[in-house]
């Protein structure tokens, strides 16, 4: 794992890359590689990769970037794992004429593989991975995101060059780098908790969004694409049994935790003590002759909000005889983190989780393990959210032949109860509209709470629109794609699509990186994801009971007691703590914000933070947050 960073000049420009320009933006992420820093510039000064290095495979310096081939023709700058990079390297040595300078750098394979196959070769690549390429015959740059998007990938274009890294903040190292909020983004950002790519909260920074690359040339002319969408690598497992698809996925998911072992340091396990992470534990620690290494977080008190699972990852951790690690959070560590935080996000990731995944992260480096696997990706394959049982519900019923009168009559005695800023009206509005009621398994502010939240300048410009306009592109690539197209299809895709990847994916990225730390995630491996989308709906919402095939095809790796507890999320107890020192420092911040800026509305966010005490206003406080540090 590592960070990246680089700049194309375009042909008819006179700006020239300076090695102080790209070693700045370099090692403004020193935090994502602090085992090393490389860098290179071509010689007429256009081009140039920067890289800092966290050494996971092929610690020699051999192995070090950016990475050129054999003649020099081809150089690269990666950030991610690709676990599979041993049987690539043998299929390339059985079609001949490559000489490798390392024993086993994944990052050799890719340049040898774009060599070999050009950009089809990511059909190969089984991973994750942010990766930057520069082709020096034929003058163009490569940068690609992986499948699923664990790893993120950055660009902005001004000034006739490209900037691009793995953190906004190299971008910021430019001095030309405009700084300037983008408010359709923000727009989004309200509903959504992070932002739909390609658009970023910054004005002209984007992130590649997950699956595609793009090309540019030295001229300046860009092409993007999509490489990969799951749809296209279905094959729809009809007519077979629970206990044979169950045995599938269980198959899968074990070779997919074994290559995620792959590593030359030590790795270990977040556990929290339900199914994912339990089974992760299990899997992982199945053939070692050390004890797994885990990792947990729990708070300093038993809050109504979040109750510590603190006990259930002990039993786990004694179940696979590991060698176990906890630390309790306070609101002291919370607060003490903050500027931290909003630091390490770039841009909001309005998730307080946030918090502990940091910690936890930082827990397992300081016990000297370097490399943990995650559970991101269970609930949302496998219908694993109790609140997905309502929305599957609501989406079958959207699609009863109600006249759209009756559910115009309903909309309207909402409003008269006082109910037209909840998620009741919201929802039925979409039906009424002959959308899908189910807009991401994360919404902040419904749409009518959320333009009363807006500043009145900003009312007037999205008056009449609707954040549906972020979810319409995912929703047309569904419908014409995908082999079955019933609610829990249609809800893993679009969290496949954008809550994953922009979100949960995003804060496990920016936290475990912050310290230092590499997160795997096995559950998200493309082939697993393949799988579980080639499984019918009703295999996995058989007797309605949430996550029910994966239950049945863990049964017997971790103990019943895991698997048959109530769920529980991952969470922070932002409502207690609200109640305290953290609401007064909340009310404080936003108040200085909404006085500053022409953004939010002073007087709905006081009545929602201050007299409501709504956990939702941490969406907004991190907004505020994150306007001071990087453009107040």
């Amino acid at each position: 794992m590592c960070g990246l960073v680089g700049a194309l000049v375009f042909d008819q420009s006179s700006f020239r890359l300076s090695e102080s320009y790209l070693t700045r933006m370099r090692d403004s992420l020193a935090h994502r590689g602090p085992d090393g820093a490389g860098l290179w510039i071509d010689r007429d000064r256009r081009m140039g990769l920067g890289h800092r290095r966290l050494s996971i495979i092929d610690l020699a310096d051999a192995a070090a970037q950016p990475m050129p081939n054999e003649d020099e023709t081809l150089w690269v700058a990666f950030n991610g794992e690709i676990y599979n990079h041993a049987a690539i390297r043998r299929e390339l040595n059985e079609s001949g004429g490559h000489r490798w300078r390392t024993d086993h750098s994944d990052t050799e394979v890719i340049l040898h593989a774009f060599e070999t196959w050009g950009i089809e070769g990511l059909a190969k690549f089984r991973g994750m991975f942010a990766i930057a390429l520069w082709d020096t015959r034929r003058r163009e740059l490569w940068l690609v995101r992986d499948r699923i998007g664990v790893k993120p990938l950055y660009y902005s274009l001004h000034h006739g060059r490209l900037t691009f890294a793995s953190e906004i903040k190299a971008l910021l190292e430019d001095p030309d780098q405009p700084r300037a909020l983008h408010e359709d983004s923000l727009f989004h950002y309200l509903s959504f908790l992070t932002t739909p790519a390609p658009q970023t909260l910054f004005e002209g920074i984007k992130k590649l969004p997950g699956g595609t690359w793009l090309r540019v040339k030295a001229d300046g002319s860009m092409e993007e694409r999509r490489y990969w969408d799951v749809w296209d690598h279905t094959t729809p497992l009809i007519g077979h049994s629970d206990a044979d698809l169950a045995a599938l996925v269980l198959e899968k998911l074990r070779e997919s935790v074994a290559l995620r072992k792959v590593s030359d340091v030590p790795v270990g396990v977040f556990l929290s003590g339900g199914i994912d992470s339990s089974t992760n534990a299990a899997l992982f620690s199945q053939g070692e002759a050390r004890p797994v290494r885990t990792f947990t977080i729990g708070y300093d008190a038993e809050y109504p909000s979040y109750r510590n699972e603190l006990s259930h990852a002990r039993f786990m951790a004694g179940q696979v005889g590991a060698d176990h690690h906890e630390r309790l959070l306070s609101l002291d560590d919370l607060i003490e983190f903050l500027p931290r935080m909003v630091a390490l996000q770039d841009e909001p990731i309005a998730d307080p989780v946030c918090v502990p995944v940091y910690y936890v992260s930082e827990l397992a480096r300081r016990h000297g393990v370097i490399v943990c696997q995650v559970g991101e990706g269970a609930d949302e394959l496998f219908w694993g959210y109790p609140g997905w049982k309502t929305f599957r519900r609501l989406e079958l019923w959207n699609h009863w032949p109600v006249p759209s009168l009756f559910k115009r009559m309903g909309l309207q005695g909402l409003q008269w109860i006082g109910q037209g800023e909840t998620f009741h009206y919201e929802r039925l509005r979409r039906g009424s509209l002959k959308q899908p009621v189910f807009w991401g398994g994360a919404e902040a502010f419904p749409e009518a709470l959320k333009q009363r939240l807006l500043s009145p300048r900003l009312q007037n410009r999205f008056r009449g629109r609707t954040s549906w306009d972020a979810i319409r592109p995912i929703h047309e690539r569904f419908t014409s794609r995908a082999w079955e197209q019933g609610p829990l299809q249609w809800m893993s895709y679009l969290d496949l699509n954008f809550r994953l990847p922009e979100l949960l994916l995003m804060r496990v990225d920016k936290m475990s990186m912050g310290a230092g730390l590499e997160a795997r995630v096995p559950f998200l491996d493309h082939e697993f994801v393949q799988l579980a989308l080639s499984i019918p709906e009703a295999a996995k919402t058989r007797g309605g009971v949430v996550k029910t095939l994966l239950k049945q095809a863990v049964r017997g790796v971790i103990p019943d007691a895991i698997i048959d507890r109530p769920k529980q999320g991952f969470g922070v107890p932002v409502r207690e703590w609200m109640q305290g020192r953290l609401g007064t420092f909340m009310q404080a911040r936003l108040s200085e914000f909404c006085d500053q800026t022409d953004i939010l509305d002073r007087a709905a966010v006081l009545q929602l933070v201050q007299e409501q005490r709504d956990p939702r206003g941490w969406y907004l406080f991190n907004l505020a947050l994150w306007w001071k540090h990087y453009l107040a």
